[in-house]
């Protein structure tokens, strides 16, 4: 039979197939090939034996969190408790860009601001917008509701950026962990435990363990740079323009006329640095 991986706890893996779920062990030639079904796989499996026999050829594959299949992915971005992080934001951009997932970035946390935090943070949401990305915030609930329709939605983050309310708002009866914030660390708790994907508004959703951290593994700095899609569309002396000691080089003079912003670009030299 064919189904799909919808939760994975341990070595047991939760496939769903004509609307029943049968609990399945992985067969043990995928540890010989180096393969791991993931949450979002499609797969063939044998319903009586709960034997997961073969894994179907993925369109998309993220790595933190693990995940198959995914077309887009919510950035859950924290302005307050936690900070507001564009260090973070720009890394799963970056991560998520190359991943060949759409971004969709929404804050969270807004009423938590001041007057002139608000402004800053306006300013911030207008200039995501501008240079190509879907940008929404937490309050904007039925827009986020016809975004899921027919499509594969991971929530990523740092932790404590409030995805598990987010979803808990769009649907009260998934009543999902939620916890405080970890002020000494100024960082939230773990809540969510694994990934799982939850029928929610006509598509597919993931709830997924949060995480403060990330970083390039299996990029090229020149995959870094694609990534930065304000970057693309201006033209340089040099062809392959790494942007940062070059001459002549247009997106630096758009940095110094504020085109692109200081914040990106500054992010963008400590990426390939790295």
């Amino acid at each position: 039979m064919l189904g799909r991986i919808t939760k994975q706890i341990s070595n047991d893996y939760t496939v769903v197939s004509n609307q029943e779920e049968y609990i399945c062990k992985p067969r043990g030639k995928f540890r010989n090939m180096h393969l791991q079904p993931l949450v979002g796989d499609l797969v063939k499996f044998d319903e009586n034996k709960k034997i997961i026999e073969e894994i179907e050829e993925r369109t998309t594959e993220l790595v933190r969190p693990s995940i198959a299949n995914v077309d887009q992915a919510f950035i859950i971005t924290s302005v307050k408790h936690p900070d507001f992080s564009a260090n973070l934001l720009d890394k799963l951009l970056v991560r998520i860009t190359y991943a060949k997932v759409k971004p969709i970035i929404c804050f969270t946390k807004l009423d938590l601001l001041n007057e002139n935090e608000q402004k800053e943070i306006n300013d911030l949401m207008n200039y995501y917008k501008k240079i190509g990305y879907k940008v929404i915030t937490n309050n904007d609930l039925e827009e986020i509701k016809k975004l899921f329709k027919n499509k594969i939605t991971v929530f990523t983050g740092q932790s404590g950026a409030g995805k598990s309310t987010l979803l808990n708002k769009l649907n009260k009866d998934l009543n999902l962990k939620t916890d405080e914030i970890s002020y000494a660390l100024g960082r939230g708790k773990h809540t969510t435990r694994h990934v799982e994907l939850l029928n929610l508004f006509d598509g597919l959703v993931a709830d997924t363990p949060g995480f403060s951290s990330l970083d390039f593994r299996g990029m090229e700095k020149e995959d870094i740079r694609d990534c930065f899609i304000e970057f693309n569309s201006h033209d340089c002396a040099f062809s392959n323009c790494m942007h940062n000691r070059e001459q002549k080089c247009g997106v630096k003079k758009l940095v110094e006329t504020k085109e692109i912003l200081q914040s990106r670009y500054d992010n963008y030299l400590k990426f390939i640095g790295e």
